[in-house]
């Protein structure tokens, strides 16, 4: 017999779902980040596409008991690779809603819940980031949209400073855009730029170190040789290697002399605003043009969610034009979500970002961020402590820089170690964390941005790192 969707399936549906939902977050503390079967698991699904469906709680339960194993615990507290947040308890009710109700966040027509809770959210952002004058924006699937949305917003000022409306006649023909910033910058920066027409190659790079951090007289030099032509400058608000700052006030500074664009790339960082003890590493972000920041990271609501707000709204509206006859107008006195942002197709992100923000207020944020300020000190402790770890880099923010250095064993060694090690660490399972290049040297790179963190984690993290570390050397 033909599966087709039938009404009758919802209750089954929903009831295995919470269960297995349930069972899956009462052990999450205690499991394994990457179960060593996840590779199997996951490949056990190939096959052809079946000619009969097997139904709704039937095709459930097969995702459930194949699938969970090749599940990475991502929301875990021991998962400290990337730069991932869990879920809160009132994020992950909403999202469940949201699922159910599934509406439309373009337009006020379609889901006045949606827009207003957009609106709303965007606005506590901007009161909670202390970023006055920027409540305006739009929610993205994350910072790499966000950047689109803050440069494409770039690219209308430009233009216009020009007599050009790149939105509408685009840039053939038109100067090269001058983008500048330090070595600090992310690749969702240049690959937004690459989107955008601008070019990835567009993006001139002015770093006085191997680190990266940003050569202000140089940036300077070259903002003075462009002879008043208008440009974008690219701040970065915790580099993704240390979590360290661009010098946001002096960039700004630059920006405010030479009549530039300032774009402030704040994917996590920004989030050092909302906490006495770390506010000032992100000074001056209140000053730029354009700001970016993750929702499912530090904010930990679920994945995806990001953040662009922009100074001046307008060239939201100019940039992302879209209508058509049976669309709503754009010029509605309620928002047109789709109007002033690339998705017109709009998950409802505002209902988990709302119900955090309302949840928790200020000081629940503020104390879930400094809870995991506290993780890292403590991991950072834990590194200097060790006569076989070696921290590479300060630990102003939330991850901790470091790598895997027993005595005895050359320099000239160390970098295919911690390759191993970190290679070593993603197929033990038990915690989990990524390996960058910082200043030549291979090193472990810990985010911790995670509610559900612990203390005795960090602990278990740096003893999988020494014990694993010791197997290898």
């Amino acid at each position: 017999m033909t599966a087709l969707p039938d009404r009758s399936e919802i209750e089954g549906v929903l009831e295995l779902a919470a269960s297995e939902a349930k069972r899956y977050l009462a052990g999450l503390d205690d499991r394994r980040v990457r179960e060593p079967g996840a590779e199997a698991a996951a490949h056990s699904f190939r096959g052809p596409l079946p000619e009969e469906g097997s139904g709704a709680t039937q095709a459930l339960r097969e995702l459930v008991d194949r699938g969970m194993e090749a599940t990475v615990a991502t929301s875990g507290p021991r998962c400290f690779h990337l730069v991932i947040g869990g879920t809160t308890p009132a994020a992950m009710g909403a999202d469940l809603l949201t699922c159910a109700l599934d509406p439309i966040a373009y337009a006020w027509m379609v889901s006045p819940l949606a827009v207003e809770l957009e609106r709303i959210s965007l606005a506590w952002l901007a009161e909670l980031l202390d970023i006055p004058h920027h409540e305006h924006g739009v929610i993205t699937t994350g910072a790499t949209m966000a950047n689109f949305v803050g440069l494409a917003a770039a690219r209308q000022w430009w233009g216009e400073r020009q007599d050009l409306d790149v939105a509408q006649d685009g840039l053939a023909g038109a100067p090269a855009v001058p983008v500048l910033t330090g070595g600090y910058v992310h690749a969702s920066s240049v690959k937004a730029l690459g989107m955008l027409g601008m070019g990835r190659g567009s993006v001139r790079k002015f770093s006085r170190d191997a680190v990266g951090r940003v050569d202000l007289p140089a940036l300077e030099r070259a903002l003075v040789e462009l002879e008043g032509r208008p440009a974008i400058l690219i701040a970065n608000a915790g580099e993704v290697n240390a979590g360290d700052f661009d010098p946001i006030d002096a960039l700004a500074d630059l920006a405010a002399e030479h009549g530039a664009w300032l774009h402030v790339d704040g994917a996590f960082g920004l989030f050092a605003r909302v906490s006495p003890r770390t506010a000032h590493l992100a000074a001056g972000a209140e000053r730029a043009d354009s700001i970016t920041v993750d929702g499912h990271k530090w904010l930990n609501v679920p994945y995806d969610c990001g953040f662009a707000f922009v100074r001046d709204p307008g060239l939201l509206a100019r940039s992302f034009v879209y209508d058509a006859a049976y669309l709503p107008d754009p010029d509605d006195a309620e928002p047109v979500m789709g109007a002033i942002g690339p998705e017109s197709s709009r998950r409802a992100r505002s209902l988990t970002v709302w119900s955090t923000l309302r949840a928790y207020g200020r000081s629940g944020i503020r104390g879930m961020i400094e809870r995991n300020l506290d993780h890292a000190a403590h991991l950072a402790r834990l590194v200097d402590e060790a006569d076989d770890l070696e921290r590479l880099a300060e630990a102003p923010l939330c991850i901790v820089c470091f790598r895997y250095a027993p005595p005895g064993v050359p320099e000239a060694r160390l970098n295919e170690l911690n390759a191993r090690l970190g290679e070593r660490l993603l197929e033990d399972g038990r915690v989990y964390v990524g390996t960058t290049n910082f200043g030549g040297k291979t090193a472990l790179r810990p985010a911790l941005v995670n509610w559900r963190t612990r203390e005795e984690d960090v602990d278990q993290f740096v003893e999988v790192v020494r014990e694993l570390g010791a197997g290898l050397s």
